[in-house]
């Protein structure tokens, strides 16, 4: 319990520097934890206590990943969302997996290094968006709705690996029924939810919470993956009303997600276990990677090399769903170089957000954009 003391207060002390100088906090959060853990100093070990809110942050992100899935939306805007998200997923998967399988990772392992390797932080996105107030800048919906495209990829990858060695079809029906009984119970319970969510006391808390956990304890029942099960659950409450499901459910996400982050990087042992020649390839070729699929997708959808170059500025980092998959699926090795690259691609993406349109103007010169006008719908992230 100590150990979760101090890990909190530190990472309190680095979420109000990171928030004073407008850089993302992960990177802080998992520094934080290997050097407070056994590649450290070693005064922070995992227990217990910490695991349980480590997996409570895991499930929270799965939620709100599946309450970003609003079809609707999406279907709206497939031409977008499928040209943007086909080259980013084809660039980046591929140079990904390449990579890490010639620099000596396993098959499987090379496969979850490429998926962390493409997976954009959708957090560190919307915010830099944010921050830097490019919200209505005409490349921030294709940026958007690469991190949808991102987050609909990245399912059917939990669901691969999730299957290992069982009878696939036999898992894909078990899989489709949960997916069946959270549809059927948002559809028919909407009225029920909606009164729910409308009420202003803690009844609205207190159901999301216990609807998320059961979800993931009713899912481990079943032998389901609780992953799965949870990003179906946001995927259902969509349909009813999403930003109030997101409202009651952000202080669980934010608070557990820093204790996940921090001791997955107290777990993390840096020592012998892969060499740091290979993690600085892995690291170049990310930055490397999100330059040459946003330039393509810029060229695509705009005309416009320097559109590229603002889509790239703002998928660089990667994050939550990175170490997300580090700490379900890999090994030591592969949960190393994750890590290391998370950090790296997130402060080097937080500067490129910023300096984006200075970095655009010294790669293309000041000439007049061209291309369809500012993209004023959100995905809902």
């Amino acid at each position: 319990m100590e150990g979760l003391i101090i890990a909190l207060f530190v990472c309190l002390v680095l979420a109000l520097v990171s928030k004073y100088l407008t850089i993302p906090a992960i990177p802080f959060y998992i520094i934080a934890g290997v050097v407070l853990g056994q590649a450290g100093l070693g005064i922070v070990a995992s227990d217990q206590i910490s695991s349980f809110f480590s997996d409570m942050g895991l499930i929270f992100l799965l939620f709100f990943v599946g309450l970003g899935l609003k079809i609707d939306k999406i279907s709206e805007n497939q031409s977008e969302v499928l040209t943007s998200g086909i080259i980013d997923l084809n660039v980046n998967m591929f140079i990904g997996f390449v990579a890490a399988y010639l620099l000596g990772f396993s098959l499987i392992e090379a496969l979850i290094v490429a998926a962390a390797f493409y997976s954009s932080s959708t957090a560190m996105t919307v915010t830099s968006l944010i921050e830097n107030r490019k919200l209505m800048i005409r490349e921030s919906g294709t940026i958007i709705w690469l991190m949808v495209f991102e987050d609909l990829v990245l399912i059917v990858i939990l669901a691969i690996l999730s299957a290992g060695n069982e009878n696939l079809l036999l898992f894909a029906v078990e899989i489709l029924a949960g997916l069946g009984i959270m549809y059927a119970l948002a559809h028919y319970g909407k009225e029920f939810l909606v009164s729910i969510l409308e009420r202003d006391d803690e009844l609205p808390v207190l159901f999301t919470f216990v609807a998320v956990v059961a979800t993931a304890g009713f899912a481990l029942f079943l032998g389901v993956p609780d992953t799965l099960m949870v990003i179906a659950l946001g995927a259902a409450f969509a349909t009813t009303d999403p930003d109030a499901f997101e409202q009651h459910a952000r202080p669980f996400k934010d608070v557990f997600m820093v204790i996940f982050f921090v001791f997955f990087g107290i777990t993390i042992n840096l020592s012998g276990s892969v060499s740091f020649g290979v993690i600085a390839i892995i690291c170049v070729l990310a930055i490397a990677s999100k330059l040459i699929s946003g330039v393509l997708t810029g060229l695509a959808l705009y005309g416009s090399a320097r559109s590229g170059l603002e889509i790239w500025g703002n998928t660089i980092g990667r994050g939550e769903f990175s170490i997300a998959l580090a700490a379900l699926y890999g090994s030591p090795p592969v949960a190393a170089t994750i890590a290391v690259m998370v950090i790296v691609t997130s402060l080097v993406g937080s500067f490129a957000a910023k300096y984006s349109g200075s970095l655009s103007r010294g790669f293309t010169g000041r000439g007049r954009r061209h291309g369809p006008p500012p993209h004023r719908i959100r995905a809902g992230h």
